[in-house]
């Protein structure tokens, strides 16, 4: 990857559009620093049509105007992404959230406890809003959440505006925490790579559905069981059978090369071996035995592993509690036949 000297730009000043326009015409992604100015050329790369990977608390976003139906073509095409898997859109603040869906008592209740944060809502899209609709993928909803990391709040509040962003990789590939892992999968299909260093939460937000009844379509950061002490009754989950209606839903998702065996109490000759506690391992999600760190850890060790070429990743059986339920619901679709 190529840096760039943001010098071009200045804070202070409106954006140089031809520091856009010099990222969007390279045959390589370019790093963009984690600085005022280089959130402005994030921005001005944005506005410009441009894609732009960020780093979300949960995991790098490949970003683009969520009103400009190109530039949301075009994370489609670099992803390589099925038109019928809808794109969450990301938003600085609420109030310019609240111009583009129909808001509800639960959404209310579910944003004050959890925004910003990993925690997306799938609500009505408002008649009049100019959200691309190749974002929803031919649904009458959209997929929403304000990220908690400062730096892609810093680029939202730059932009302005909804950025649709799914997870910076090849559609099925393993899900990027490190802007090396976005500059691996996409190269320069990205137009521009701002590295934020790592991500903390390390697996995707949770998404809760609010057309009819809440509806958990995706576990996540935040668990079922915090949700619904937030609501004060249980949420109902999404049968996996079910039409997809939010992101994240094809069963083979976040697949790596190799094949991925779960739940492996004892290793196979030649298998790669992620580890869960106290084991003899290639790469341990968590010693300790802690999810949290082991969310942190999944998608980067799995890339690690992956990395070395071998046909079988086999992983340690984790508990399937609390964060435990997101992590073992991105290694069973790692390990789904693979679709298409």
């Amino acid at each position: 990857m190529e840096t760039f000297d943001t010098t071009l730009t200045n804070a202070t000043h409106p954006i140089n559009q031809n520091a856009a326009s010099y990222f969007m015409n390279t045959t390589s992604p370019r790093i963009v620093p984690d600085t005022m100015a280089g959130h402005a050329t994030a921005a001005a790369i944005l506005r410009s049509g441009g894609l732009v990977a960020f780093p979300t608390e949960t995991v790098y976003g490949l970003g683009a105007d969520a009103c400009d139906d190109r530039a949301v073509a075009r994370i489609y095409e670099a992803k390589g992404r099925p038109s019928f898997n809808p794109l969450i859109v990301h938003f600085a603040d609420l109030d310019t959230l609240k111009q583009h869906v129909v808001w509800t008592e639960e959404a209310e209740m579910l944003a004050s406890a959890y925004w910003p944060g990993p925690l997306t809502l799938v609500l009505r899209k408002q008649p009049h809003s100019p959200i691309s609709a190749l974002v929803s993928a031919g649904l009458e909803s959209i997929a929403v959440r304000l990220p908690a990391h400062d730096t892609a709040r810093a680029i939202l509040r730059e932009f302005g505006g909804g950025v649709a962003a799914p997870s910076a990789n090849r559609s099925g590939q393993i899900s990027p925490t490190q802007a090396q892992h976005v500059a691996d999968s996409l190269g320069a299909r990205v137009d521009a790579i701002l590295d934020g260093g790592p991500c903390k939460v390390g697996v995707e937000s949770t998404i809760v559905g609010l057309l009819d009844k809440p509806l958990l379509l995706r576990p996540g950061g935040i668990t079922e069981e915090d949700l619904a002490r937030t609501l004060g009754h249980p949420l109902t989950v999404r049968h996996k059978a079910e039409a997809i209606s939010a992101p994240g839903q094809l069963m083979s998702h976040y697949a790596p090369v190799a094949r991925v065996r779960l739940n492996a109490t004892d290793w196979e000759p030649g298998e790669l071996r992620l580890g869960f506690g106290d084991v003899d391992c290639d790469l341990n999600l968590s010693a300790s035995e802690d999810l949290v760190e082991a969310a942190a850890h999944l998608f980067d060790h799995l890339h690690r592993l992956d990395a070395q070429g071998g046909s079988v990743i086999a992983v340690s059986p984790i508990p399937h509690e609390g964060l435990g339920i997101a992590i073992n619901d991105r290694l069973s679709r790692a390990a789904a036949p693979r679709e298409g």
